[in-house]
């Protein structure tokens, strides 16, 4: 196809990519949590200084990737809210790790964490997840309801540790 009927800055056009959502909700974090958040950000912002002399489409795209996430990053600190553990272990609270066991005997450990922290392939669960909800405050040999889509579940607690 001929060139001579498209627009250049049609294809050399990149624009502001639209803000990632943020959660309504407290930005509360572990302190682990929080310096991953900040270590994050320093890299984004490496990432920017690397490509904002670049004029290539490709480094002009990603630098639209990096702009967003950078700004997400920063509204995420700046609300950031470090909950350190309470010096006790005797109930489920924020940062704590969580045993359970369920009615077929199979056990599983959870941490309670922030929202920018979980991540269910390491077993980490947002405090605001409805598995959180049914953990926190309860004591070891409790039983909780966990409420799923796919049904009800029972969980005792086995263990709680920092």
């Amino acid at each position: 196809m001929s060139r001579a009927f498209v627009k250049e800055d049609v294809f050399e056009a990149v624009h502001e990519l639209p803000d990632k959502p943020i959660s309504p909700h407290p930005n509360y974090l572990t302190r682990e949590g929080f310096e991953k958040l900040r270590t994050r950000f320093a890299a984004y912002q490496a990432k920017y200084a690397e490509l904002s002399g670049r004029e290539e489409l490709a480094a002009r795209q990603e630098l639209a990737q990096v702009l967003r996430e950078l700004r997400y990053l920063e509204r995420r600190l700046q609300s950031a809210i470090v909950a350190d553990p309470p010096p006790t272990t005797d109930q489920v609270h924020f940062g704590a790790w969580v045993e359970v066991q369920d009615l077929q005997g199979k056990r599983y450990t959870y941490r309670i964490v922030g929202e920018d922290e979980a991540d269910a392939s390491c077993g980490y669960i947002s405090w605001v997840s409805p598995l959180a909800h049914a953990l926190l405050g309860a004591r070891v040999g409790e039983v909780v309801s966990w409420k799923r889509p796919a049904g009800e579940v029972e969980l005792q607690i086995i263990a709680i540790r920092q």
